[in-house]
């Protein structure tokens, strides 16, 4: 169950969330997140901030190749797998 309230006829901009399949491009690879708000809550949705910080890391802003790193996120774990594509371990 979600923790935020949601009902299909809201017009919040929610509908986004209904996305079955949620398909990114980063490390030269595709990533594709299935994504399941109505069955799982919040915690199945890739959020904007796992976008930007993935971009982020993709940049080279930080080094992982080598270096051991640990997502404690909320969502899909975006982030954790592109710094594995990246070369951060775990």
């Amino acid at each position: 169950m979600a923790l935020v309230p949601y009902e299909e006829t809201t017009e919040l901009g929610l509908q986004k969330f209904h996305k079955p399949l949620a398909t990114f491009s980063f490390a030269n690879h595709t990533i594709q997140i299935r994504q399941d708000w109505r069955h799982l809550g919040v915690s199945a949705v890739v959020w904007d901030a796992a976008i930007v910080l993935s971009t982020y890391l993709e940049m080279g802003a930080v080094e992982l190749r080598g270096r051991s790193a640990v997502e404690l996120g909320a969502g899909t774990g975006l982030v954790g797998i592109v710094a594995a594509l990246l070369g951060g371990g775990i």
